[in-house]
């Protein structure tokens, strides 16, 4: 059980956000607790934070701190007893030909376009204007701790761009785009897959997703994943694959 009175804080100081709207249940106001000031977040710190439930956007580390909610529950793989579904056997054949490259986090314009084209057929709202290349370069470019960017290429061509935080205790998986609109792919699915199997490389025991909402379609994904585990009343504690509603 990991409680903030047992970290190692220092100087660090913790507040609560105005309430925004929620990105994942419409109509909902949602509010998040905040770790400053962030040049004291080290990787090992960050490691101790993240397995308290917080989790990091570009420099600012963060969890979800809503006043009448609690929907979004931080989730792990624990990868040696992770056992993959026929429908992620199939998507790790299907992409099994992808190759991956290693880079520093660095701006290379082909993945910026890649990342405009996923956020139009994914997230057709959001604001791809103005403060889009900034948005970019906060977002995900910029780390107070261990982070790779990764590449994946079928023959060449850009298919896929992963952002991984490289912890004491396992993967965390920043966030992953990837080529939208193409027929018969699983690149979302393959990316999760060939993490468990860089973390089993490493010798780490997660991979830690995020947060899971159960109402939120966005996140179906993530339960697929078994076995998971789900950070609740401060302790990680196994989290079951829902079952399918009876319909009557």
């Amino acid at each position: 059980m990991t409680r903030l009175h047992d970290l190692p804080l220092g100087e660090l100081q913790f507040y609560a956000t105005a309430p925004y709207p929620c990105s994942y249940l419409p109509g909902r106001e949602a509010r998040s607790q905040v770790v400053t000031p962030g040049y004291l977040i080290t990787t090992a710190l960050y490691g101790t934070l993240i397995d308290a439930g917080f989790r990091r956007s570009g420099v600012f580390t963060y969890r979800p701190h809503c006043d009448r909610c609690r929907a979004c529950i931080p989730v792990r793989i624990p990868v040696d007893q992770f056992k993959p579904s026929r429908t992620q056997r199939r998507a790790q054949h299907h992409h099994q030909q992808l190759t991956t490259h290693f880079l520093p986090l660095q701006f290379v314009a082909e993945h910026y376009e890649l990342y405009c084209r996923y956020q139009l057929s994914r997230h057709s709202e959001t604001d791809l204007e103005e403060n889009s290349l900034e948005q970019y370069h906060h977002f995900l470019l910029q780390s107070p701790v261990k982070t790779h960017l990764v590449e994946f290429r079928e023959n060449g061509v850009l298919r896929m761009v992963s952002i991984i935080d490289v912890l004491k205790e396992g993967l965390s998986s920043v966030y992953t785009f990837f080529e939208p609109g193409l027929p018969g792919t699983s690149y979302g699915i393959y990316n999760i897959l060939w993490q468990i199997e860089h973390c089993k490389e490493r010798g780490l025991p997660w991979l830690y997703l995020g947060y899971w909402i159960k109402n939120s379609q966005k996140m179906n994904y993530k339960i697929e994943f078994q076995p998971m585990h789900g950070f609740i009343d401060h302790q990680w504690c196994v989290l079951p694959k829902p079952q399918p509603e009876q319909t009557s």
